[in-house]
């Protein structure tokens, strides 16, 4: 059986997260008490599925639950072994495409582990920070609404930026301006979503915030126009109390993200870095140099509250 390319990079990628040196020391006795499972030449342990448990949102589950999530984490090493043990026997470990994927795995894994030994020492923002932060950001929390909002995105080529400003400050509705587009034969997009304030753009949320039912505005890009209208809004408030936890997991990531950033440009500017064939005369030099996910902000998501049922980033269209 031929395991398809799509496939293998799974098994490899939860393969190196159970531990890049685990990989190789199945020939190491272990105590019978720390193996969880034996499947034909190979070993599962315990602490393979610790780690695993650890690193998964199953970990946070009740105690009760615990026995059967092992188990079923167990199931699911099993069958990594015997796929594992296939790809082996069927040489796909010397392909040079899988050679590759773990190579790149192995430095992202420790480009990550050196990220979080980096913030790992930093101090952790205060309760006062998060009350700081809860007091200086009302429309998130004392203030926060859930908003619906209906919207018509024109391209900018358009031009008809100025004559879309006037409809909207006249109170034409939606469906009138959306008709004028198509008498002008003007494409566009409309529709509407329902989206609290935390999914919404921070240096959008400022705009929108103050805006009563039935008012709108213009927001204007490079690529679009888009006519804004608030259909609805419900005030939802978040306590303090509800908030500060998750004001300080915010604000520590923001941290950390900076910190990160901030190392990684010294450390670029300490390297030796030549651009080389195609990418010589680019003009990449320049350029920022670019971070790791692990090292990238956490948006303002991170703030939602029980009364929230998913969190997606920003309106739809309206970027």
């Amino acid at each position: 059986m031929k395991l398809s390319r799509k496939v293998i990079p799974q098994i490899l990628s939860l393969s190196l997260a159970l531990g890049l040196v685990a990989c190789g020391s199945k020939d190491a006795e272990k105590p019978a008490s720390q193996i969880a499972a034996k499947v034909n030449s190979g070993e599962i342990s315990v602490h393979q599925i610790n780690y695993v448990l650890s690193h998964t949102a199953a970990g946070a589950n009740k105690p009760e639950m615990a026995p059967k999530i092992r188990r079923e984490i167990l199931d699911r090493l099993i069958d990594q072994e015997l796929a594992v043990e296939q790809a082996v026997g069927k040489k796909l470990d010397r392909s040079p495409d899988v050679l590759m994927a773990v190579e790149n795995a192995r430095r992202e894994i420790l480009a990550r582990a050196y990220v979080e030994q980096l913030t790992a020492a930093m101090d952790k923002p205060t309760v006062d920070e998060a009350k700081k932060y809860y007091s200086e950001n009302p429309q998130l929390f004392a203030e926060r609404r859930i908003y619906n909002i209906q919207e018509i995105v024109v391209p900018a080529t358009a031009g008809v930026t100025e004559e879309l400003r006037e409809m909207l400050n006249s109170d034409k509705s939606m469906e009138n301006i959306a008709n004028w587009l198509k008498g002008k034969g003007i494409k566009f997009a409309a529709g509407s979503a329902t989206r609290s304030a935390e999914q919404i753009p921070l240096e959008l949320l400022p705009k929108i915030h103050p805006l009563r039912v039935g008012q709108g505005l213009i927001i204007q890009s490079q690529q679009s126009v888009t006519v804004m209208r608030l259909a609805a809004a419900q005030s939802v408030p978040v306590s303090e109390e509800a908030a500060l936890p998750r004001i300080q997991q915010f604000l520590g990531n923001q941290r950390a993200s900076e910190a990160a950033k901030q190392e990684f440009k010294e450390l670029k500017a300490k390297a030796k870095i030549t651009y080389m064939g195609e990418f010589a005369d680019t003009g990449m030099a320049s350029q920022p140099a670019p971070v790791p996910a692990v090292a990238q902000a956490t948006d303002v998501s991170a703030l939602k509250s029980k009364v929230d049922v998913g969190v997606e980033k920003g309106v739809a269209g309206l970027k």
